[in-house]
């Protein structure tokens, strides 16, 4: 079914239409008709998927076609997400879909001065994305009311349990109208998740795509045992054989993200970082660099993992696997989006098997092994500016062995 088919207002219709939304996802296909029944949706769906449509869509018509008069600070559809990267996606998602239609869509994450933010909210919001320091932030300084929240997004529900947002959540649930309609949407599912779920849902319509396999059909990933100190040959050669190519690095803290710029920095690679220690300002110029191909390398730590959503991302490395299970699931996803294919490569060293035997009976299947013979490996490791054996060093220091004059050895007496 086409999205021309749909019963939506004419202008979103032709906003969809603009933005090459041709056929629903499969995740969009079924949640889209619950939400506009005003169904609460529990959704699991892996990443890269289009869910972020698949509430975007029904949520606009519904808001479109219920005009009311809002009061200042108040906010009628609320999005809350873990992440600063994810809440500027998620609206951009919003702001794209609601061009011409008159719903005003705002993203409210810390990092940045709260006073236009507060301005915005002024004349209260239809549709806020938000992560929950900024929001409560604001809602405790009387600038944010949860008094007219008609609609309640959760999104990437699991990343938030990760990080310890359990308790924002349900001190949020307390201060929204119990009348509302809920949508909760994770990429994974657990114990933990589905006892938040199922409190804040009432009779909710559950959605699970690919619960075989969570990670997307479109993604060819791999694994290599590469040890600790060779990863950054090893990811030097990546770039080298894809210059052209956006890829995306992995690693476990923003320390490595620093160390593993300046190793790629020193054999002539430019690559930027995105972390926790970089402000809200920095992190934008990055991600748009990175969006627009300006600089073609990006190393991350697990915490942009769940807001990177650019195009034509063509490769991911995870240069250190993640402690978390699921968080493979996430930094995979970043590429293989939509209906686009795409390739994850993962080192393994040998300190690092126990976590990828922990990976692997999260998926229920083994990572396929990229083998590399012996003499492939080395030859990556001695091709680089960077090693300190390099064949062509031990092949000069021969010639010029070679070259000395050779001391006649006197005759024995």
């Amino acid at each position: 079914m086409k999205f021309e088919k749909y019963n939506l207002i004419p202008q979103l219709k032709k906003n969809l239409e603009r933005l090459d939304f041709k056929r629903p996802t499969d995740i969009q296909y079924k949640c889209i008709p619950p939400v506009l029944r005003g169904e609460d949706v529990l959704a699991i769906a892996q990443t890269g998927t289009g869910k972020t449509a698949a509430f975007a869509i029904p949520i606009i018509q519904l808001l479109s076609t219920r005009r009311i008069f809002q009061e200042a600070y108040s906010v009628r559809c609320l999005v809350m997400v873990p992440t600063h990267e994810l809440a500027i996606q998620v609206a951009g998602v919003f702001n794209e879909l609601v061009s011409g239609i008159g719903l005003q869509v705002l993203g409210l994450f810390g990092g940045v001065e709260q006073a236009p933010q507060i301005e915005r909210l002024k004349k209260g919001v239809d549709i806020l994305v938000a992560t929950p320091g900024r929001m409560f932030d604001l809602a405790s300084q009387g600038f944010l009311s949860f008094k007219e929240v008609e609609i309640l997004v959760l999104d990437e529900a699991d990343h938030m349990l990760e990080l310890g947002f359990i308790s924002d959540m349900q001190q949020l649930v307390k201060r929204i109208p119990k009348k509302r309609q809920t949508l909760f949407f994770s990429a994974t599912i657990n114990k933990n998740i589905k006892d938040l779920a199922y409190g804040l849902v009432q009779h909710a319509v559950r959605i699970q795509i690919s619960p075989k396999d969570p990670v997307s059909k479109n993604i060819d990933h791999s694994v290599a045992y590469v040890e600790m100190d060779h990863k950054r040959f090893f990811l030097e050669h990546i770039i080298k054989e894809h210059p052209e190519s956006k890829i995306l690095v992995f690693v476990r803290t923003k320390v490595r993200a620093e160390r593993v710029a300046k190793a790629l920095e020193r054999v002539g690679l430019e690559s930027m970082t995105i972390h926790s220690d970089k402000d809200q300002k920095d992190r934008n110029q990055v991600m748009s660099r990175f969006k627009e191909g300006i600089c073609k390398v990006l190393v991350a730590t697990d915490v942009s993992a769940r807001g990177i959503d650019i195009p034509n991302v063509e490769y991911v490395v995870n240069y250190d696997l993640p402690d978390v299970p699921e968080n493979y699931v996430h930094r995979v996803g970043r590429t293989g989006r939509g209906v686009q294919k795409g390739t994850a490569i993962s080192f393994c060293s040998a300190e690092e098997k126990e976590t990828l035997a922990t990976i692997e009976t999260f998926l229920d299947k083994p990572i396929t092994v990229l083998t590399i013979r012996r003499d492939e490996y080395e030859a990556t490791i001695d091709f680089s500016p960077a090693a300190t054996h390099d064949w062509q060093s031990l092949i000069n220091e021969q010639i010029q062995l070679e070259q000395q004059p050779k001391v006649k050895k006197g005759k024995k007496k």
